[in-house]
């Protein structure tokens, strides 16, 4: 499988280059009168509470210092400890804090490098992908986006779901790649890093699976709508199959609306110049054959279209409007000769389904719990 190779514009030495504190202070600043500093209200509590603890602790420490003078003993040792714990959780905070600065600085950097633009933090992200509709908490941070020549954004994304004890935070990496028409909703189950099952936060009916020719299902397990077989093997051809193999056979992919998404359960913004040369590298690779992408139109869609005009019209008074407006009665209405752009309803999503290995395992386990306890 050969490496993809990131464009000519390619600029990885910010992420990487000395900074001048300064300017980290100063964007830091900025972001701050934007609105965007990347931090979230749950941080600010955590360090609200950090600081309160750290005054009672202070407080404690100071004591026993004096204590520790007047009547050394047992205490005192407590007290240094404490002393030291209270130091080492100080020093993390602030190496911390800093480093988060500073890498939102580099970011920037780098996305004005090659010609893009960073954003530190967006809440509740308005996009159709599988995972940006999950869960409570929902937050994309570290945005690099592109434009040219098709906007592309690239981030880090996490949700959370259940409560209290039992809750969990998701965490995603993604690209989203913006089409030029809506497509059926398919989905490229990547084989390479799947664990004990498709990792993948949605499940989907069986019977939408599509064996695709040469070795791609050994890579992908392909998902598409029923009775949108055809449309898929025009999308994939096999030229197209390749790029997805050689550069994302690592990466999910979902194609939903007009919108191409690339998902990953790693950081994709992140400080690495080799992350962001396969990135940039897989992204290159596939958008230079999305423009035959933008020919595939959806027949259904006429379909649909005469359906709801033909109960909406009365044919009692049809013909008399024809011939008032002068258009021939059987002559066919222009712009329907080919369908606009769009899917029909029944391919704009997938099919779900419930993830019945968890529930197998659950009642596998149980057995075999109340098969121990009889003996």
């Amino acid at each position: 499988m050969s490496a993809p190779q990131p464009g000519p514009s390619f600029d990885a030495r910010p992420l990487t280059d000395p900074v001048d504190p300064r300017a980290v202070g100063a964007f830091a600043a900025e972001l701050r009168s934007r609105g965007t500093s990347g931090v979230s209200a749950s941080s600010i509590i955590a360090i609200v509470v950090f600081g309160v603890v750290f005054l009672v602790a202070m407080s404690f420490v100071g004591a026993t210092m004096v204590s520790m003078f007047t009547d050394p003993g047992p205490s005192s040792i407590v007290g240094i400890g404490i002393l030291a714990a209270a130091v080492i959780g100080i020093v993390i905070a602030v190496v911390g804090w800093r480093r988060s600065r500073v890498a939102r600085y580099r970011l920037d950097a780098f996305a004005r490098a090659n010609g893009m633009t960073y954003e530190a933090r967006v809440a509740e992200p308005r996009l159709p992908g599988m995972v940006f509709g999950l869960g409570r908490a929902r937050v994309a941070t570290d945005l690099v986006r592109g434009s040219h020549p098709r906007f592309v954004e690239f981030g880090n994304y996490q949700y959370t779901t259940g409560s209290g004890k039992n809750s969990t935070t998701h965490r995603w990496g993604y690209v989203a790649v913006k089409l030029d028409v809506p497509l059926p909703n398919i989905v490229l189950d990547a084989k390479g890093n799947n664990g004990f099952g498709s990792n993948l936060p949605a499940a989907f009916q069986r019977e939408q699976r599509l064996s695709l020719e040469g070795d791609f299902d050994q890579y992908f397990t392909l998902y598409c709508p029923t009775g949108y077989e055809q449309d898929a093997l025009y999308l994939f051809t096999p030229d197209i199959m390749a790029r997805f193999i050689d550069n994302a056979a690592e990466l999910d992919v979902e194609i939903v609306d007009d919108w191409l998404f690339l998902y990953t359960q790693r950081r994709v913004t992140s400080l690495d110049p080799a992350t962001w040369a396969w990135l940039f590298g897989a992204v290159g690779a596939l958008i230079t054959k999305f423009e035959q992408w933008a020919r595939w139109r959806d027949d259904r869609l006429l379909a649909e279209r005469a359906a709801t005009e033909g109960a909406a019209s009365d044919p009692t008074t049809s013909g008399a409007a024809s011939a008032a407006s002068g258009a021939l009665p059987f002559a066919p209405p222009a712009g329907l000769l080919a369908p606009p752009p769009g899917v029909a309803q029944q391919g704009r999503r997938l099919k779900r389904s419930g993830r019945w290995l968890p529930i197998v395992f659950v009642i596998g386990f149980a057995i075999l719990w109340i098969w121990l306890r009889s003996f």
